[in-house]
């Protein structure tokens, strides 16, 4: 007897287009076109834009054979399916030579000239860590990338959102007519994100320019401001209140030993700032700056700060002592400080008490992340007091550091601390806390 049923089909056949484009979406570049061949379904959702809104291209310096060949698809397949493209991060990795620098330049320049022509719908631009004042890149080398940079950008500024190139390292000159690439059509520029930290060469007083304020008076709704200590300046400040004030809720603030951070701020200028933009939250980063003069420079009352960043870098000095800081400085902030990150070297001074004050005298406080050395009670009393509801901390993460290479102790101490609070730390914590040797 002839059977005429037909041959039952695998339930992949059956899968709704969304669920076959989330699959898609979860494959790298070569699995994509490899599935792709399966049948006209599935190269359909091949082509699906929305799995093309978003792409990393990754430049490596020395590359091996499978990284030259994922670059290959990459820009392969950017080009391919530009039209797409909503978001384009471009990553840098140990560019080595001149001769790489010269192609990594020829090949953004071919990339950007067919965006241009092909896309109509980029909103989000990240280029980091280009380091351009190290000797790898010649100088025609790199004024030709930072004219093709520029002329990009002002194709595409209309509609350009996000800008991320921090670790470009360019001079005051240079930064600034990239930024002001950015408001080349209507001398006002509406990008609402920008990260500029570490843009500028080392050692440049950025907040005594005015170039630099005339740059900055063109962004109209900054919603998210990175960049670097050394350009903030009262003007600036009051170029901000003036222009984004409406939008204005984040200014992220790196604060590095090597750039200038020796300006005076007036601290009305701080609470001009705060009145007329609201939302804003200032989080601070500070690497090795840690005299107590530097930081009270810095450190004024009326910035409404959200979160603090000290780290020493493994670095000590007789003069970076941290107790009239945790005792003066920081707790002006009681009623807006929400995340602590102290990375020290203090072994030349205790700070347990000090520093449990701090935090429970820190009313909004969540977030906390110590590299220093304490003692193992530290953490029981940290525990004690957030079992109390003396405090408010959600996550807790503890490098504690040890003058000795043996540390069974103090692992048997803290293994008995979690086992006491491990009711809380289990349900309410995000919780990390370890011994770590400094022989």
């Amino acid at each position: 007897m002839e059977d005429d049923s037909k041959p039952e089909q695998s339930p992949w056949a059956h899968l709704p287009d969304v669920c076959l484009r989330h699959v898609f979406h979860w494959l790298d570049d070569r699995d994509r076109s490899h599935a792709a061949l399966v049948c006209k379904k599935w190269n359909w959702a091949m082509h699906s834009g929305s799995l093309w809104r978003s792409r990393t291209i990754t430049f490596c310096g020395q590359p091996s054979r499978e990284d030259t060949l994922e670059l290959q698809r990459a820009l392969w397949y950017v080009k391919k399916f530009a039209k797409y493209l909503v978001c384009l991060e471009i990553r840098l990795w140990n560019p080595y030579n001149t001769a790489f620098t010269r192609k990594f330049q020829v090949t953004l320049r071919g990339l950007f000239s067919h965006l241009v022509k092909h896309n109509n719908c980029l909103v989000s631009l990240s280029i980091k860590y280009l380091a351009l004042d190290r000797l790898i890149w010649r100088n025609v080398v790199r004024a030709q990338f930072l004219k093709n940079l520029a002329t990009f950008l002002k194709r595409v500024s209309k509609r350009l959102d996000y800008l991320n190139l921090k670790g470009a390292r360019v001079t005051l000159e240079e930064g600034c007519e990239l930024l002001n690439s950015l408001s080349y059509l209507t001398n006002e520029s509406f990008l609402s994100e920008i990260n500029i930290e570490d843009f500028f060469s080392l050692h440049l007083p950025v907040y005594s320019s005015t170039l630099f304020h005339q740059t900055m008076s063109k962004f109209h709704s900054l919603v998210i401001l990175t960049f670097n200590y050394n350009c903030i300046s009262d003007d600036l400040l009051n170029i901000l209140g003036e222009h984004s004030a409406h939008s204005l809720c984040t200014l992220n603030i790196k604060c590095h030993i090597h750039d200038p951070h020796g300006q005076v701020i007036r601290g009305v200028s701080w609470a001009n700032l705060a009145k007329r933009a609201p939302k804003l939250n200032v989080n601070i980063f500070f690497e090795r700056v840690m005299k107590h003069d530097h930081l009270a420079r810095i450190l004024l009352v009326e910035i409404p700060v959200r979160s603090i960043s000290l780290r020493s870098c493994y670095f000590t000095h007789p003069d970076w002592t941290m107790r009239p800081t945790l005792t003066n400085l920081l707790p002006v902030y009681w009623h807006v400080l929400q995340k602590l990150t102290l990375e020290l070297n203090n072994d030349h001074e205790l700070l347990d008490d000090e520093l449990l004050q701090l935090i429970l005298s820190c009313k909004r406080m969540l977030f906390l992340k110590v590299w220093a050395f304490l003692s193992v009670t530290f953490v029981e009393r940290l525990l004690q007091n957030r079992a109390e509801g003396k405090c408010i901390l959600t996550t807790i993460k503890v490098r504690i550091y040890t003058a000795r290479q043996e540390t069974s102790e103090e692992d048997l101490l803290l293994c008995n601390i979690y086992r006491k609070f491990k009711y809380l730390i289990d349900s309410e914590l995000n919780y990390f806390v370890i011994t770590y040797p400094m022989v």
